[in-house]
């Protein structure tokens, strides 16, 4: 096998259904890479389901002994990781053929060391909505206090960034304070404002409950060492731009 540049890191639980999809999406790739899924205690038929890709030595499959969480279980993930790079990407989520390619190349370009990009919404079928969210073509520790713009299945950053700053308290978004953390040392990030990210619209994940997710949030803010008066201040930020973000696709 030639050696891995980016290494996909994708959990997986209850998933069969769609993680395919998710994994061919990786496989597509331009690039050298191995896709790490690591089954989180599923209760479908994932094991039977990942014997098609047994004989493909750029998937590499793993078990957890007992539920860990995404957070715990990206963070395996990221440890056993051959890449120079990691990519998260959520199993019912997929990527378009360019997606890696063209982030590696503009974080080269721009000595970066995480680049996100921008996302169109699929419905729960797999059908695209054709309504894709926008994000900034740079961003530092600042913009992203009151507006996380970087979905985690669009995200790619160095190895041992990753490693340096690894996810935890899943009572939060985990993924949003590891961006705050990375970028409160590094500052800066870049991305690709087109949909290379087709992102699946969920009502039963951590962000499709409205009132729990923003619990989360405020979390969030509190696990970074933010007072109250400015995790709150920054919370109603994070609100508006929320509210702002998926306006007209309420209105649909």
């Amino acid at each position: 096998m030639e050696k891995v540049f980016v290494s996909v890191i994708m959990p997986a639980y209850n998933c069969t259904a769609y993680i395919g999809g998710a994994i061919e999406s990786a496989l597509i790739q331009d690039v050298p890479l191995e896709v790490l899924v690591i089954n989180d205690c599923s209760k479908d038929n994932l094991d039977k389901f990942m014997l098609r890709y047994r004989d493909d030595p750029r998937v590499r499959y793993f078990k957890n002994e007992r539920r860990l969480g995404v957070a715990k279980t990206r963070n395996r993930g990221v440890a056993m990781a051959r890449g120079e790079y990691i990519a998260f990407l959520d199993a019912d989520d997929l990527w378009t053929k360019d997606k890696l390619k063209r982030q590696l190349q503009l974080m080269q370009e721009k000595n970066a060391v995480l680049c996100s990009t921008a996302r169109e919404l699929m419905n729960p079928d797999g059908t695209l909505t054709g309504y894709v969210i926008p994000v900034k073509t740079e961003f530092t520790f600042s913009d992203i206090r009151t507006q996380n713009q970087i979905n985690c299945s669009s995200a790619v950053l160095r190895a041992d960034v990753a490693r340096e700053f690894p996810m935890h308290h899943d009572d939060s978004h985990e993924d949003y304070l590891m961006w705050l953390e990375v970028l409160k040392k590094y500052n800066y990030g870049c991305a690709i404002n087109e949909p290379l990210l087709k992102y699946r619209i969920s009502t039963t994940g951590k962000s499709g409950h409205k009132w729990k997710s923003a619990k989360m949030t405020y979390r969030t803010y509190r696990y970074m060492g933010f007072g109250l008066f400015r995790s709150l201040l920054y919370f109603i930020c994070y609100a508006f731009h929320g509210v702002r973000k998926y306006f007209f696709w309420f209105l649909r």
